[in-house]
């Protein structure tokens, strides 16, 4: 029976992992937007910048191991959407399909409660079903389909927006 998932909050010394991670799904997958690899020193920032708003990071080991991470941040700059945050989950290649993704998402819920949210956003490309499962599942509903907006790998991409109430349970946590 393979080892439970450890989910905590990421420290610096974890960070080299987190680019690790990312960089690959920027290599490899139409996870993120984005063709160009990025430096220790920007997740650095990143996590620092997170860290400087209590938003957490928080990392999923695997047998010791960072085997993905999550996060939330701000969903627009302006001060009316301050109760609306969208996040991110990215898991290694080797640990997809295996349940990490729903367990670095869920405890994203309590902690953004705990800020005073109120909506949680997952922008994900169309054509990832399984990210698009997983979320439903999690209790996300559609809330927006934006068409060829991106461009990677030599095509268009379209762009799913789904969105859930923070204080909702996931459906499978109803009574």
């Amino acid at each position: 029976m393979p080892e439970p998932p450890l989910i905590r909050d990421a420290r610096q010394e974890d960070l080299p992992a987190v680019l690790a991670i990312y960089n690959e799904v920027i290599a490899h997958t139409t996870a993120v937007y984005s063709e160009a690899p990025v430096s220790l020193e920007d997740r650095e920032n990143w996590w620092r910048a997170r860290l400087s708003q209590s938003y957490p990071v928080l990392i999923a080991t695997v047998a010791g191991e960072v085997a993905g991470f999550s996060s939330f941040g701000d969903f627009r700059a302006w001060p009316c959407y301050s109760r609306t945050v969208e996040h991110s989950v990215h898991v290694h290649a080797g640990h997809r399909g295996r349940g990490l993704g729903a367990s670095l998402v869920q405890p994203l819920f309590a902690r953004a409660a705990a800020l005073g949210k109120h909506m949680m956003i997952a922008a994900i490309d169309a054509d990832n079903a399984s990210s698009l499962r997983l979320h439903q599942r999690l209790g996300f509903t559609p809330a927006g389909h934006f068409k060829e907006v991106g461009f990677k790998f030599g095509r268009w991409l379209d762009l799913v927006f789904l969105q859930r109430r923070i204080d909702a349970p996931a459906p499978n946590e109803r009574g």
